[in-house]
């Protein structure tokens, strides 16, 4: 899991490092809030699986429904 912070490859998939993070951010609020994980938690913490759904695609930013001006998307 962390193999895959080392990579600019998952940087590069949701458009840069302050959106990564934001991202990350908002999962990890959802997680604690009760939301269901999309992949399997197997004893990881909330940060681990967020990672994890953004690495396998399981969650994106909807740039049609995030508050983010056009020029930032």
């Amino acid at each position: 899991m962390h193999d895959a912070l080392k990579s600019d490859e998952i940087i590069a998939k949701v458009g840069g490092r302050f959106k990564f993070t934001a991202l990350i951010q908002r999962r990890i609020a959802e997680l604690i809030g009760g939301a269901r994980p999309l992949v399997e938690r197997n004893g990881r913490s909330d940060f681990e699986v967020a990672i994890e759904e953004i690495a396998t695609d399981k969650i994106t930013i909807d740039w049609e429904r995030s508050s983010l001006p056009a020029d930032m998307r």
